[in-house]
């Protein structure tokens, strides 16, 4: 995420003048910044400032040598040549000073006053104040806590971006206090290389969870009752420390469902024995899977014995019984300890049954349940949706959206990139919070993760649109060419498949309304408005066409590409198979034979481009590569019917 800077420091390294209102052009409007996630409150001041060479930061007692790091790394990029350090403000602002700490600092609370500002007094919340004042200004990051200080610097990333930055008050804590996601898909997981990155990503964009359930790990599911090997544990350490410099709450996840036998002793101690080995490495929230298990048999005749034959209701009180026991030896255990969180065998609807009373009724209030919505994969989740959820469960739940993963049939040969949209504004009033989970691919899954976590964080000023821009620009380092490459990219991945046949988002909707243009046009009969649309054609074909070395030699992180290499190559073959299309529109047009060579060039393009196949294993179904599957081999296909050749 830090490399986001260069580009902006590059820029920066001639500004010499003082953080003052003399850096800004006279006259010159000022604007307001565009912040991801959408701030609670953000208010200009008068006036405008620009860093220069040097700052003063005064670091309040007890602030994180990490936080403080991630703030020298942010002004350096931005430009910023000398950093010193001081006690407190002077009486006469002689330059740029930058405060940072809690609310509970003298230092913080002298400069909030002298901006007229009060704290954002909410968990993880945080005030940011920028005002020059005498010869200089003062930037003050306060955080309600040290969650609440580590999101300020998120923030300030992104302001010390624009080479001018206002004077302004932000007030900004979360809606959800849960905001992240969960490993939890089928087919390869991620590397702990994909992990830890996912960890620094997360930081970037206010995430605050990260839960480890990879279906593939034995000793989370099949072997779970087993010790882990001490060099997996070891790694695992390693990750955990990650996650806590990152302030990431690190769940892990058992999921015993398969064959644990919920009334014997023993099983709750093997759990115990699991827990307190990852308890050694620093693990501290905890989590057990009960999903894609059966509750028509038991495991064991203890069982049986304990509570009647199998069934929905005898299921709920054996599953609560056992998940009670869990949480009552994290109680005596670990008073670092979170609520257990646990997915329910039910964890797909919000209806009533006798398994969500059996579980309502017995399960301790304290656990937290997680849900997937209004169906495994829903189209789209409203506010009575949730509050069905709390009343079939008991409690608000936790929102697992099975977005944008991609481990199940109807997603074979995609990558899911559309924008996080379809979930209804004031959610955080009936959820405890969301989790997405991503796909096989973690650097393909950071646009849409993004939206979940954007959302999550102000679900009623969250814009998808703006929102997937922004995580365009961040792929990109900034890069304008390469977030367009991008975006283009992302249209032809735009489809959001469900369980069934059909999809919660439509695919290529951009790219679908050129074409269909060009269709309209050339339908309408008018000369001059179907030569205009077949040079938007040419236009769009050679965007598509260009887009993938664009990419490849663009992106921030290379495992983006890597990940989406198939789709690339296949994306650039679409793109040259349109090309020659759109050319022989063209000479369809002018009555050239030539557009019949046009066409059939175009026409093998594109069988070649469907034939690329995903990588093998890299997920759970292997197939061909979709690009804007329905919509650009529909038009390929349909061009040369469109004007007739002599």
């Amino acid at each position: 995420m830090n490399k986001l800077f260069t580009c902006v420091a590059l820029l920066m390294l001639g500004v010499g003048t003082s953080f003052a209102q003399m850096g800004q052009t006279p006259g010159a409007p000022v604007t307001l910044p565009m912040l991801f996630p959408t701030p609670q409150s953000i208010e200009l001041g008068k006036g405008a400032m620009v860093l220069g060479r040097s700052t003063t930061l005064i670091i309040a007692p007890g602030t994180e040598t990490g936080t403080v790091d991630l703030v020298r790394a942010a002004l350096r990029l931005a430009g910023v040549k000398t950093i010193t350090t001081a006690q407190k403000l002077p009486s006469v602002t002689d330059g740029i000073y930058v405060v940072i700490g809690t609310v509970k600092s003298a230092a913080v609370n002298d400069a909030l006053k002298q901006s007229g500002t009060a704290i954002d007094n909410h968990t993880e919340g945080y005030t940011i104040t920028s005002i020059a004042k005498g010869n200089g200004g003062i930037i003050t990051l306060a955080g309600h806590d040290a969650d609440g200080l580590f999101h300020a610097v998120q923030t300030l990333r992104q302001l010390v971006q624009r080479s001018v930055i206002p004077a302004l008050v932000i007030q900004d804590h979360p809606a959800m206090p849960i905001r992240g996601t969960i490993e939890g898909f089928y087919g390869a997981p991620w590397t702990m290389e994909n992990r830890s990155k996912h960890l620094d990503f997360l930081a970037g964009v206010k995430a605050n969870t990260y839960v480890y359930s990879p279906k593939d790990d034995p000793y989370a599911r099949d072997r779970w009752r087993e010790d882990y090997p001490k060099n997996t544990l070891a790694e695992l350490g390693k990750l955990v420390a990650t996650a806590q410099r990152n302030h990431i709450n690190f769940v892990y996840a058992v999921s015993p469902g398969p064959t644990v036998c919920f009334s014997d002793p023993a099983e709750l101690k093997l759990i115990e024995r699991k827990f307190e080995a990852l308890r050694s490495i620093g693990v501290h929230n905890f989590y057990v899977a009960l999903d894609d298990i059966e509750y028509t048999k038991w495991n064991c005749d203890k069982d049986k014995a304990a509570f009647g034959e199998p069934g929905a209701e005898a299921a709920g009180v054996a599953q609560a019984k056992f998940l009670n026991a869990v949480q009552a030896s994290l109680n005596a255990h670990d008073p670092k300890a979170q609520p257990l969180i646990m997915v329910p065998t039910e964890y797909y609807d919000a209806k009533e049954s006798p398994y969500k009373a059996s579980l309502r009724k017995h399960l301790d209030p304290k656990i937290v349940v997680q849900w997937t919505g209004t169906d495994v994969v829903p189209p789209a989740i409203a506010t009575t949706d949730a509050q069905a959820a709390t009343k079939a469960f008991g409690r608000k739940t936790l929102l697992w959206d099975n977005y944008p993963v991609n481990d199940y049939a109807q997603t074979t040969g995609r990558l899911l990139l559309a924008p996080y949209t379809r979930r209804e504004a004031g959610l955080a009033e009936g959820l405890s919070g969301i989790l997405s989970n991503p796909m096989n691919q973690e650097a393909a899954s950071r646009p849409a993760v993004t939206g979940v976590v954007a959302f999550a964080w102000n679900d009623k000023a969250y814009d998808a649109n703006r929102t997937w821009h922004f995580s365009a620009r961040e792929l990109a380092g900034g890069d304008q060419r390469t977030t367009a490459a991008l975006l283009t990219f992302f249209d032809t991945q735009h489809i959001a498949p469900t369980f069934g046949n059909q999809p919660w988002q439509e695919q290529a909707p951009r790219l679908k309304a050129t074409l269909d243009a060009v269709r309209e046009a050339i339908a309408g009969g008018d000369a001059a408005t179907r030569k205009q649309a077949i040079a938007n054609l040419v236009k769009c074909a050679d965007d598509l066409a260009a887009a993938s070395d664009v990419i490849r030699s663009g992106v921030v992180d290379p495992a983006f590409a890597q990940e989406a290499r198939p789709w690339l190559d296949a994306l650039q073959l679409w793109g040259r198979a349109l090309q020659l299309t759109a050319a022989g529109l063209n000479a369809a047009d002018q009555s050239s034979p030539a557009a019949i060579r046009y066409f059939a060039t175009a026409k093998k393009l594109a069988a070649e481009a469907a034939a690329i196949q995903s990588i093998k294993g890299a997920t759970r179904f292997d197939g061909p590569i979709k690009i804007a599957d329905g919509v650009l081999d529909t038009f390929v296909a349909d061009a040369p019917k469109l004007i007739a050749v002599e």
